[in-house]
C-alpha cells in the first residue's frame, strides 16, 4: 500500500493562498458605488467565499435594491475589473509557493475558487502558477456557490480522483462546508476573515494558522 494516503490537493485562492481580501473589498464597494449603493466593508467581508454573484445578491437584498440578472452580471463585470487594476497591491501568503513546489509532481493538484475565470487567469499569470495546476475551476463553471460542494465536486472530477482520495485548503467557512459535503478531507487555514472557533465548528480534519506549516500539513497528506 502507497504511503501517500491522497492522490489529489484543491486549493482555494482568495484567503488560503493569496492575501486578496483588501482588494476584493474595494473591488465590491467601487462596483457598488456604480449603482450609487453604500454597504459596510465588514459586511462585504463576511461573505467572501460564496462568489460576486451571490455576494452581490445578498447586500442588493440587504439594501433592499431591486436587481435583475443584469444588474448582477454588470456588478460582477465591473468588480472583476476593478480588482484586476488593483491588483499591485496582491501578494501570495508566505509559505504558498514553497507548500506548491513541495507537493508538485507527488500528487494531482487543483484549483477551486469562486472568483472569476478572467480574474483567476490573471492571476496564476501574475504569479506565474499558471501551469502548477492540473485543473482550474472558477465561478465561471458552476452553477452552485460554496457551501454546495459542486466546485469540489467538479474539480475532482477533472483530476480523475475519487473525492475520498481528495484534500482541500481552504480558509472560509463557506469552503470546509463544500469540501466536507463533498466528502473530502479539508485543511483549514486562519488566514480569512474567521476565527479558530468559527472555523473549527464547520469540522475540518486539520487547521494550520499559515501554509508555512509544511511540515505539519504534508503529514496530514502523505501519512507520515
Amino acid at each position: 500500500m502507497s504511503v501517500e494516503m491522497f492522490e489529489a490537493v484543491i486549493f482555494d485562492w482568495d484567503g488560503t493562498l493569496a492575501n486578496t481580501k483588501k482588494i476584493i473589498v474595494m473591488a465590491f464597494q467601487r462596483a457598488l458605488n456604480e449603482i450609487d449603493c453604500k454597504i459596510s466593508n465588514s459586511f462585504i467581508e463576511r461573505l467572501i467565499g460564496i462568489g460576486s454573484i451571490e455576494t452581490f445578491r445578498e447586500i442588493l437584498k440587504f439594501k433592499n435594491v431591486r436587481f435583475d440578472k443584469s444588474l448582477l452580471e454588470f456588478l460582477v463585470r465591473k468588480k472583476v475589473q476593478f480588482s484586476i487594476e488593483l491588483n499591485g497591491d496582491i501578494t501570495l501568503f508566505a509559505g504558498s509557493r514553497e507548500l506548491l513546489e513541495s507537493l508538485e509532481g507527488r500528487v494531482k493538484m487543483g484549483l477551486a475558487s469562486m472568483n472569476n475565470r478572467d480574474f483567476i487567469d490573471f492571476m496564476l499569470r501574475k504569479f506565474d502558477l499558471s501551469n502548477i495546476f492540473d485543473s482550474v475551476i472558477t465561478a465561471n463553471e458552476i452553477i452552485n456557490a460554496k457551501p454546495h460542494p459542486e466546485i469540489f465536486q467538479k474539480c475532482a472530477k477533472q483530476l480523475y480522483v475519487i473525492p475520498e482520495k481528495c484534500v482541500v485548503f481552504e480558509d472560509s467557512v463557506f469552503g470546509i462546508q463544500a469540501a466536507k459535503q463533498a466528502r473530502m478531507s479539508c485543511i483549514a487555514v486562519l488566514t480569512g476573515v474567521y476565527n479558530t472557533n468559527e472555523v473549527k465548528n464547520k469540522f475540518p480534519d486539520i487547521v494550520v494558522n499559515s501554509l508555512e506549516e509544511k511540515q505539519k500539513i504534508l503529514n496530514f497528506i502523505f501519512h507520515l
